[in-house]
């Protein structure tokens, strides 16, 4: 739409508030509401003012004042809100009128733009699957004499003992036994359904969902492919409904990668392809199906797959999810249909439209703006250079014998391996000025002193039981 249409959608649909939305760094989504009214076509250009020093790893307090400015094409009348029209917004510098480098929405278009620049492609188009669970009730807190969470329920295998009124009527789902279960053991199948055609009525195409495999309440709404900037915005769309919509009914929805002990955890795998114009580009008659350019981007995105987990797997708790026995992708190398590698080529049709690579160590904690930027800059990275994957790997990795993994690299143990990558690879980042140093240096910032350095001085529940008797 064009500023003049949002206006008359206002105008037809009666909207009495229009929310402001944008994504800080770190990737949470924020917002702010004004009347109808104070909205104007001139808005679109001259945007609103906000205070950028009270969001982490943004504005220092001298220089705190920035601008929002909507994006018509964003516009959507919200499901979930009063006579209320969402846009998203870019950030611009209220002086020189520069889109703010630390804004991940700039970060992906700039991505796009240095794509096309280079005549490679024309659209880097991304397919998630997030997955999160859906609760019943969660308790956590940390204090100086206690620290402690609590998750509950009601299909959870360790609920089926209880009576009363949250009685589990006996049909819990059994640890890792939750993919694809029928009702009444899916107890979440018309929440997920709402939450399919509320995504829907907001404008974000669904392909499927289903409970997934951790009991628990476990769950997976594959999103339509789309451009990486759209897809970006679509993904913020994306959180905000399922968090809602399980409100409405009473729960409470988490994408942090692994909340449960010995379960599944919940992943978020990107499918990735590139178009020039009609053509899709990787498709060819290499291995997998696969064309050059395809098989080079796979190469970028494996070489440079430590530094990305910075920003693909981006919380201490990522690397929790990245163990071997759960599905996990903790072999970096890619493979034809197996689930097992970091890469998979997925073998769904043979039409060349639907060929494409799934990278899967991804999870829903990441900024998608950003991940999805710096997957796209190893990709081009992997085919300007050519840079070869090496030989796939067909068999299941957990038949293999430990000699059988010697040439066979695996993901990052920690994050501060992954901060610790980046700091030394994300020169193929910088080109373009797509991620600049100070985005990458706030990055490391950032994630090492309120994460990483925050968790290693907290005594932990489980050393209680390890060392409290020595």
């Amino acid at each position: 739409m064009t500023p003049r249409e949002v206006i008359a959608l206002c105008r037809e649909r009666e909207i009495r508030a229009v929310d402001l939305r944008f994504t800080d760094f770190p990737g949470t989504q924020k917002h702010f509401t004004i009347p109808v009214k104070a909205l104007t076509e001139a808005s679109f250009e001259e945007g609103f003012g906000f205070d950028a020093s009270s969001l982490y790893g943004w504005q220092s307090i001298n220089e705190s004042d920035m601008l929002v400015v909507p994006r018509a094409e964003t516009a959507y009348v919200d499901p979930l809100a009063t006579a209320t029209l969402s846009m998203i917004c870019n950030i611009q510098d209220p002086i020189t009128r520069e889109d703010y480098a630390k804004d991940p929405r700039n970060v992906a278009r700039k991505a796009e733009n240095y794509m096309r620049s280079l005549g490679i492609a024309d659209d880097a188009m991304f397919g998630p699957e997030p997955e999160f669970f859906v609760f019943d009730d969660v308790a956590f807190d940390v204090a100086h004499n206690e620290a402690f969470h609590r998750v509950d329920s009601r299909e959870g295998q360790w609920n089926r003992g209880r009576g009363g009124e949250a009685a589990n009527k006996g049909y819990g789902i059994r640890r890792q036994e939750g993919y694809f279960p029928m009702p009444p053991a899916d107890t979440l199948q018309d929440v997920r359904t709402e939450m399919m055609l509320v995504l829907e009525e907001c404008g974000v195409e669904v392909e499927a969902q289903h409970h997934e495999v951790a009991t628990g309440g476990q769950c997976e709404i594959d999103l339509a492919y789309g451009p990486l900037v759209e897809m970006g915005d679509r993904l913020t769309r994306f959180k905000y409904v399922v968090k809602n919509v399980a409100a409405r009914h009473g729960k409470t929805v988490t994408f942090m990668p692994k909340p449960l002990l010995d379960e599944n955890g919940s992943g978020m795998h990107l499918h990735f392809s590139l178009w020039k114009g009609e053509s899709p580009l990787f498709a060819g008659g290499g291995y997998g199906g696969l064309s050059d350019v395809a098989t080079y981007a796979i190469g970028g995105i494996l070489k440079h797959a430590w530094a990305l987990s910075a920003f693909c797997c981006p919380t201490t708790n990522s690397y929790k999810r990245l163990v071997s026995g759960f599905d996990a992708p903790v072999n970096l190398t890619y493979s034809f249909r197996n689930r097992s590698v970091a890469i998979r080529i997925p073998v769904h049709s043979p039409n060349p439209n639907q060929k494409r690579i799934e990278f899967r160590c991804p999870d829903g904690a990441a900024n998608g703006y950003l991940a999805m930027s710096a997957i796209l800059m190893a990709a081009l990275d992997g085919i300007q250079h050519e840079i070869d994957p090496g030989p796939p790997l067909d068999k299941d990795v957990y038949d293999l014998r430990p000699e059988e993994f010697v040439d066979v690299p695996g993901t990052p143990s920690t994050l501060e391996e992954s901060l610790n990558a980046l700091r030394h690879d994300h020169d193929f980042l910088l080109r373009g000025d797509v991620f600049t140093e100070d985005v990458i240096d706030t990055w490391i910032w950032y994630k090492s002193e309120r994460e990483c350095a925050v968790l290693r001085k907290h005594p932990h529940p489980w050393e209680f039981t390890a060392y409290y008797d020595v």
